[in-house]
């Protein structure tokens, strides 16, 4: 989610293979949303020069799920420890999920770890460019090799995340929500919507990103300060609800994603292994508990030893 250098804007390719008949066009969206983009970007670390295609990587396997501000600190003091992917790559992969802290979803921390210890050993320890060389890493899926790519390098990827898809479908789809899974039409109109020229693409994918952020939200569209409102086939058919499947909501409280969390937590804050005991403490339930435990032993993040003791990994 970093913002390419500003290009001048170009045709796009034809959107019509992607696009239902009378929605607007790639070319008729790219120059209001990337202007709107050059007033309204925020100031993200991510998106600074300096931060490097590293930097970018990191913003991006820490932004799956997880909003801006609790990503913020944890990725400064990520940076600040591991600026290069070779630091990180010397560490056991536990110091990551240890790092990683609240930000949930703590496979990515085991992803990224691994990620690093392929640029490292791969790739001489500088994140690479091409595309298919991204997609090869460990941990990085069609998303996250698209995002490195346009952000970092400044390519000409479709980056179809939640925001842009939910931009997409409003409008030129003129439905409310995209489908819950990304689908191949969607991939289609991606790719027809993107300009032609790699600093202009590069450019268009954050700024779709960024509109689907801050404007043209999930719960809450501001309409009025859309820059394709007037265009927006969603808006012009009146906004008519989803009708579609149901929409997956992101239940927390009493799930075992919360006891895995608790689970967790008090093996980061330890200084060595902890004993069965005191995991059992964490959650009164225990056949949840020990659910929650096989889970994270199952996905590599914590570590059994003998006398019933656990850390996090080493290896």
């Amino acid at each position: 989610m970093t913002a390419p250098t500003k290009p001048p804007h170009t045709s796009p390719a034809d959107p019509a293979s992607g696009s239902p008949s009378g929605s607007p066009s790639g070319e008729s969206l790219h120059a209001p949303v990337i202007d709107w983009f050059d007033e309204n970007a925020r100031d993200l670390p991510w998106r600074r020069p300096e931060a490097g295609a590293w930097g970018v990587m990191v913003s991006e396997f820490m932004l799956q799920q997880t909003p801006v501000n609790r990503v913020l600190p944890v990725y400064e003091q990520w940076l600040a420890r591991w600026p290069r992917p070779a630091d990180l790559a010397k560490e056991a992969p536990g110091e990551a999920v240890r790092a990683w802290g609240r930000l949930g979803y703590p496979r990515r921390a085991l992803r990224l770890h691994g990620a690093a210890v392929a640029i490292t050993e791969r790739h001489g320890g500088d994140v690479p460019a091409d595309h298919a060389q991204l997609l090869a890493l460990p941990g990085i899926g069609e998303y996250t090799a698209a995002a490195v790519a346009s952000f970092a390098y400044g390519q000409r990827h479709a980056v179809l995340d939640t925001n842009v898809r939910r931009v997409f479908a409003r409008a030129v789809t003129g439905v409310q929500y995209p489908p819950n899974a990304t689908t191949a039409a969607e991939r289609r109109l991606a790719r027809a919507l993107l300009p032609e020229d790699e600093p202009t693409a590069a450019r268009w994918a954050a700024a779709s990103m960024e509109l689907g952020a801050l404007v043209c939200t999930a719960k809450s569209e501001s309409c009025h300060r859309c820059p394709i409102a007037a265009q927006c086939a969603w808006r012009l058919a009146g906004k008519p609800e989803h009708d579609g499947p149901p929409r997956r909501g992101q239940t927390y409280a009493g799930t075992d994603r919360q006891v895995r969390g608790r689970l967790l937590a008090v093996l980061r804050e330890a200084h060595g292994p902890v004993p069965q005991a005191a995991l059992d403490r964490v959650w009164h339930e225990p056949v949840q508990r020990a659910r929650a435990l096989d889970g994270l032993v199952a996905d590599g993040l914590v570590e059994p030893l003998a006398d019933g003791l656990y850390r996090l990994p080493l290896t």
